[in-house]
């Protein structure tokens, strides 16, 4: 199993925002050290606590200051975009990391971001699932065999001039992976379309963070489903699960990280704020009859969240493997690392001590 990060990133509002910024890359930095495979980075326009709006400039700072670790956008939120210039944007990125570089995309789900981009309520401007099934169908075109002519769907349009080979002008930027980079899609909600879609397309299926494992078990049933649909092997190997992990010395110590450190301020102030109001708590139950004041802390660290000394998380992980099936890389969540030591002392055991006994 391979290890890897997933960052939205997660720092309060009011965060002096070239710190956060500097702290992000630095954890980038130290993970390439440790040895970890992969870190996606989030997008968004509009929200304080996941701050960052241009994964792609992040990816590209962290490029000559890795060695290893593959990046990835986690995900570009293709509504946001025009697709002719995300084509040339990620193209572009592709080779400046001479390949070392995954693309992560979504649908955008932020309410803020969705309102900016015309893409939420009732009655949208867009909708942004057919939105970014034509954006991705035009960009991968793009990226093969672009044709002159005029490019349109609800959303975008754009015209690719006639080539002139004279002057140099066409339409000719692709990227350095052939034919693209791996495609990573992330899906949340129970037996995910989006998941099924992925595994049927040979992109690779990411299970986000919030979900205990009776959901995380449907996401394989999607993913298998859309393989043996589309004639595929089920891709066990490209199944990407991404936990809230805690590691220590001790079990009491890292329950004690848990509760009373960054993740719990992340989760309290953020997280059981922002998902009753766009109806997704109900995600974080292991039980859909339990009422919304049973999601608390206590209940994720023990039903939801990775936590414990190295032993303890190990078996964790080999249950959870277990119940849900097998995935081949483990994403730990980005949050502040504070206090410094005990979130790199986490990362590296998790690394170096739990990731061997893992079956």
């Amino acid at each position: 199993m391979e290890l890897g990060l997933f960052t939205m990133p997660l720092h309060p509002p009011g965060a002096n925002f070239t710190e956060t910024l500097k702290a992000d890359l630095d954890q980038i930095v130290q993970l390439d050290a440790l040895g970890y495979s992969e870190v996606w980075i989030g997008e968004h326009f509009t929200s304080e606590w996941e701050n960052i709006p241009a994964p792609d400039l992040l990816i590209a700072q962290a490029i000559p200051l890795t060695e290893q670790i593959r990046l990835g956008t986690g995900v570009s939120c293709i509504p946001n975009h025009d697709p002719f210039v995300l084509a040339h944007r990620i193209a572009q990125l592709d080779h400046m990391a001479e390949g070392r570089f995954n693309w992560g995309v979504g649908t955008g789900s932020f309410p803020g971001d969705m309102q900016v981009f015309g893409y939420w309520g009732e009655n949208p401007a867009i909708d942004n699932q057919s939105y970014t099934r034509a954006a991705l169908d035009t960009i991968l075109k793009l990226w093969s065999d672009p044709e002159p002519g005029v490019y349109e769907s609800d959303g975008f349009r754009f015209v690719i001039p006639e080539t002139e080979t004279d002057v140099g002008l066409r339409a000719h930027v692709r990227p350095y992976q052939q034919p693209h980079p791996p495609i990573g899609v992330a899906g949340v909600s129970p037996r995910s379309s989006t998941l099924k879609m992925a595994a049927a397309r040979g992109w690779m299926p990411m299970s986000i963070n919030l979900v205990p494992p009776v959901l995380l078990k449907t996401h394989w049933d999607a993913i298998a489903d859309g393989a043996q649909e589309a004639g595929r092997a089920p891709p066990c190997d490209e199944w990407r699960v991404a936990r809230e992990i805690v590691v220590a010395e001790s079990g009491a110590e890292a329950r004690r990280l848990a509760l009373e450190g960054v993740l719990a301020r992340d989760f309290r102030d953020y997280f059981f704020r922002l998902l009753p109001k766009v109806g997704m708590l109900k995600l974080l139950k292991n039980d859909p009859d339990m009422a919304d004041s049973d999601v608390t802390m206590e209940y994720m660290v023990d039903n939801v969240f990775i936590v414990g000394s190295v032993d303890e998380v190990a078996q964790r992980l080999n249950d959870l493997r277990g119940e849900i099936g097998p995935f081949g890389t483990l994403l730990a969540m980005g949050h502040d690392w504070e206090p410094y030591e005990a979130w790199h002392e986490s990362m590296a055991l998790l690394k170096n001590e739990v990731l061997p006994r893992v079956s």
